[in-house]
């Protein structure tokens, strides 16, 4: 008997009518391959087509490039060299911009600006604190006598301010910062006073030595050994003498000249290693053309420099050196006429505002315990306000050899 046929409904006759699963998956791969692709580019890609490089970058560092290690035998190295072999002398990096050519010989105190007035490309300059200077006497600037040793220009030119100054570094000398050249003295009266100013001072610092004390070659060239150049202060009369005394083989104003050349060549004999001399107060003598003129004259025969420590307002110094064509500097302040650590501050903030308005500044002070300390903590802070601390021979370029 037949069964009759069962009539099926609209849902049933579509699914009789499927696709079979193979297909079916196809096309959902198909459909979900096109429905992804738009979304993709419908989806900006700011690095499409553009290489991708990630990299650490290190922090800065300071640049040592030196110790503090006493300076080789002179012996051992050419005369005409200023520092010693272990250190080039014009080490320096030079942070946001390309390092120059070394040129230990160009030296420049022009240009001002704080720190917030240089160009936006002014490197960052950084050199080692300390950069020793050849142990001395050096033999080509050395005169032997029986006094002991004397400066003396060598056979090929060469003066004792070239061969015992440090080496500025182009990098310095050609920056738009200001500079400050400072110079302590009375080093080698007190040795432990004065170990104290070669240790904790930078090597920029130019220190001052008086021709009386013990060991001061040896201190001398201890303070060289650290980088720093070195003055010899010379006595002078001063108002009131001799009850205002300077000291033994004071230069005076009304002796004969040979007096005062022979106390000089006396004094200079002391020690050697020193680029220049620098006045010991002085008012009475730095007036006084007929007894001046002839110890300026036996500066420029020597190859040395004056630098006029800022204690004396009157004095025909200046024009008796332009006569001479003897390089000369003058120091604007003395920052411890007053010796007290706020009063050494605030001369160190004006001597900032003068190198500030005139490109470059130089003081004096004294190798007091409250000048040392003082001094120190300051130098550390000229980094961040955009300013150099160079050696006193850096006022001397571009001056009259």
């Amino acid at each position: 008997m037949r069964k009759p046929l069962k009539r099926l409904n609209f849902a049933q006759r579509i699914w009789r009518r499927r696709p079979p699963a193979l297909v079916l998956a196809a096309a959902l791969l198909v459909a979900a391959m096109l429905g992804g692709g738009l979304w993709l580019s419908r989806i900006p890609a700011p690095f499409a087509g553009e290489p991708i490089v990630l990299a650490a970058i290190p922090e800065n560092a300071e640049l040592v490039t030196s110790s503090i290690t006493p300076a080789d035998d002179p012996a051992a190295a050419p005369e005409d060299s200023a520092a010693s072999d272990p250190v080039d002398p014009n080490s320096f990096q030079i942070i946001g911009g390309e390092q120059p050519p070394a040129d230990d010989q160009t030296q420049d105190d022009t240009g001002a600006g704080d720190q917030a007035s240089l160009p936006p490309d002014e490197p960052m300059v950084v050199i080692a604190p300390h950069r020793p200077l050849k142990k001395a006497p050096i033999e080509a600037v050395t005169e032997k006598t029986e006094l002991g040793p004397l400066p003396r220009i060598a056979a090929n030119g060469k003066r004792p301010f070239d061969l015992y100054s440090q080496a500025t570094p182009l990098a310095v000398s050609s920056s738009g910062r200001p500079k400050i050249a400072l110079v302590l003295g009375g080093m080698g009266l007190n040795a432990a006073l004065t170990k104290k100013a070669v240790e904790a001072l930078p090597g920029d610092v130019t220190l001052g030595f008086a021709p009386y004390g013990d060991n001061l070659q040896a201190q001398v060239n201890q303070a060289r050994a650290a980088g720093h150049e070195i003055l010899l202060q010379v006595p002078m009369e001063p108002v009131g003498y001799p009850g205002n005394n300077p000291g033994p083989s004071t230069l005076l104003s009304d002796v004969k000249p040979e007096q005062n050349l022979s106390a000089l060549a006396w004094l200079m004999s002391r020690f050697a290693g020193y680029s220049g001399i620098t006045n010991y107060m002085g008012a009475r003598l730095l007036v006084s053309e007929d007894a001046l003129r002839p110890v300026m004259q036996e500066l420029k025969s020597r190859g040395l420099v004056y630098l006029e420590d800022g204690s004396v307002s009157m004095t025909l110094a200046p024009k008796i050196a332009q006569d001479l064509r003897l390089p000369i500097a003058r120091a604007s302040m003395v920052i411890d006429a007053e010796p007290t650590a706020p009063a050494i501050t605030a001369a160190l903030q004006k001597l900032e505002q003068q190198a500030r308005q005139n490109g470059s500044a130089v003081a004096t002070g004294s190798g007091l315990d409250v000048t040392i300390e003082t001094v120190a903590e300051w130098a550390k802070t000229l980094q961040e306000k955009g300013i150099l601390l160079v050696p006193v021979s850096a006022a001397y370029a571009g001056r009259p050899t």
